[in-house]
Order: C-alpha cells, then structure tokens, then sequence
C-alpha cells in the first residue's frame, strides 16, 4: 500500500495565511511572539502562514487579537476581492515584503522603473526556460523508440 500525496492547501487557507503573515510583519512581531501570544509553537504559525494547516476558529479569534485585527479580515470578509487575495499571496513569498519596502525607499521614479523591468525580464525569461523544458521534455515522451 502506497502512501498518499498530501493533498495541495486549499486557496482559502493560503489567503488566511498570507493575510496573517503580512499582518504579522506590519507590526513587526516575529513568529515566536504571535506563537507566544497565541498558544501555539512558532513551527505552528509556519505552517498557518503557508497554508499547509488550517487554523481553527478559535486560533483565528486569537490570531486576530493578536494582530489587532478582525476574523472576518483575515478570512478577507471585509471589502477584499480575489485580486487583493493574489496580493497577500504575493506578499507571502519569502523577501516579497522586503523588497516591497527597499522598493518604495528609492527616491528616483528612474531607479523603480528600471527595477521593475528588470524583474519583469527575469520573470520572462523565467517563464520561456520552463517552456521550453516542458516542451523538451513534451517531445522525449512522445517521440518514437
């Protein structure tokens, strides 16, 4: 008998997560501090902020305490649309905040510009090596023995 896959987290568990983690650093707790606060370990809050365990409701009470926030903001009950979900989930990749910040401190338009593009380049370039290694990969499977 095979062990099964663990199935991938559900897109509202990955919401809740980024808005907890983006709510977290905003006021500059580490996760050991919310664990502190919440009763919980800060491998716990870990794994509620990547969406791989979903939080009970009472957690959520807490977490939102704790962040001084509401249940229904971190469930995104509160004017959020699915575009501002995509946001936090952005937000939630390691260094997206970082850079975010060190973003909005250069002073010259110039300097963002020319920052933006280069990580829209690199996106790019990203994107075309992936399809061109899943269309290698495509025509090994395919091609005759």
């Amino acid at each position: 008998m095979q062990p099964k896959e663990a199935a991938p987290p559900e897109p509202i568990d990955l919401a809740i997560g980024a808005r907890i983690r983006a709510r977290r650093r905003q006021l500059g707790l580490s996760q050991g501090e919310l664990a502190s606060v919440i009763g919980v370990s800060f491998q716990q809050v870990q794994k509620y902020e990547r969406g791989a365990n979903r939080v009970s409701g009472s957690t959520l009470v807490s977490t939102a305490s704790a962040l001084e926030t509401t249940v229904g903001w971190l469930v995104g009950e509160e004017g959020f649309s699915a575009q501002s979900d995509d946001v936090f989930k952005a937000l939630a990749t390691p260094g997206a905040l970082e850079i975010l910040h060190a973003y909005a401190a250069i002073p010259s338009a110039r300097a963002r510009a020319a920052l933006l593009t280069l990580a829209q380049e690199m996106t790019e370039a990203a994107l075309a090596e992936a399809a061109a290694g899943a269309g290698s990969l495509a025509e090994t499977e395919v091609s005759p023995a």
